[in-house]
């Protein structure tokens, strides 16, 4: 078994690289250049293999993190990623064994999990979604505060498997248990998890060190976040690796603990607004405070935070 520290300062500088300046003031509620940072990110071609435990391994530098099993039945991958990262992925996906991508999980719709879906679909992969995934993929999305709209995807970016109850696939002697979740990070979400291996990935209902992005335009919920993050803890062990959608690999207590945070600061925040304290008047008193310096140092910024609990509720 491998299991790298993956905190590490190389690490912390590729996710920072990423990292954007956030407009709080809410005459302007959008962050700047999200877009376009992350794609100069998946174009800069700098993709890293983590290997995870038997036939898993992680995918850093494509958006997302993609998880891919690989075995004598070809490779399973959670997250298509950018498709600005086409050849490096590919040339991660060779070095990781013979055998095609046969399925391609994307855990909801947002570009940097999503966006690989026609070059992995005309390779021959089968693209696995929920129907609210497919609904916003298929017409223009636009998400405010990334200032930027998503036009509708080709006819091969288009998922092919559309899942509304958890399937388990038996693939390379694993059962892989692909299941769609209530609206939490969007209201199309998915987890996968490798039962042999003991691996979960989770996509962006939980971000591991940070504050999360909750696309509240697109359903989805800090509640129905929190609620998908006490569904693992329920099922998972101290044993378990956790591939999150953005941050380094995860164990349980770290998923405990942005849990906690998530219910701090929902809490705050509800308190707040059931006083009938406008949006402005919430994010002004600082809700995220005590969480800020522990969370608040990636993309989502503590006044876009506030904001996002907030018109989530």
């Amino acid at each position: 078994m491998t299991n790298p520290k993956f905190v590490s300062k190389v690490r912390l500088a590729s996710l920072m690289a990423v990292v954007v300046l956030v407009i709080s003031t809410l005459s302007l509620p959008v962050v700047a250049g999200v877009f376009e940072q992350v794609n100069a990110e998946a174009a800069s071609g700098r993709i890293t293999v983590h290997p995870l435990r038997g036939g898993v391994t992680e995918l850093e530098g494509s958006g997302g993190n993609i998880t891919v099993l690989t075995g004598s039945d070809g490779k399973f991958m959670v997250e298509a990623g950018i498709a600005l990262s086409k050849k490096p992925i590919q040339n991660a996906l060779d070095t990781l064994g013979a055998g095609s991508v046969k399925y391609v999980v994307n855990t909801h719709w947002h570009w940097d999990h999503s966006d690989g879906d026609a070059w992995l679909h005309e390779a021959g992969a089968l693209v696995i979604a929920t129907p609210n995934t497919a609904k916003h993929l298929a017409q223009a999305s636009r998400v405010t505060n990334w200032n930027h709209t998503f036009p509708p995807v080709t006819k091969d970016g288009m998922p092919t498997i559309l899942l509304t109850a958890a399937k388990t696939y038996n693939f390379d002697g694993d059962n892989i248990v692909v299941t769609p979740l209530a609206p939490s990070h969007t209201d199309g979400d998915i987890s996968v998890y490798f039962t042999k291996e003991d691996v979960l990935a989770t996509g962006d209902t939980f971000w591991n060190g940070f504050y999360p992005y909750i696309d509240y335009e697109h359903g989805g919920k800090i509640n129905g976040t929190i609620s998908a993050v006490d569904s693992y803890l329920v099922n998972i062990t101290d044993h378990t690796l956790i591939v999150p959608g953005h941050g380094a690999v995860g164990n349980k207590a770290q998923l405990k603990a942005f849990r906690d945070m998530l219910v701090g600061i929902r809490d705050r925040v509800a308190m707040l607004k059931a006083q009938g304290k406008t949006l402005d008047q919430v994010v002004a008193s600082k809700p995220t405070a005590p969480f800020d310096a522990q969370w608040g140092g990636f993309i989502v910024k503590p006044d876009l935070f506030a904001k996002i609990v907030y018109l989530s509720l």
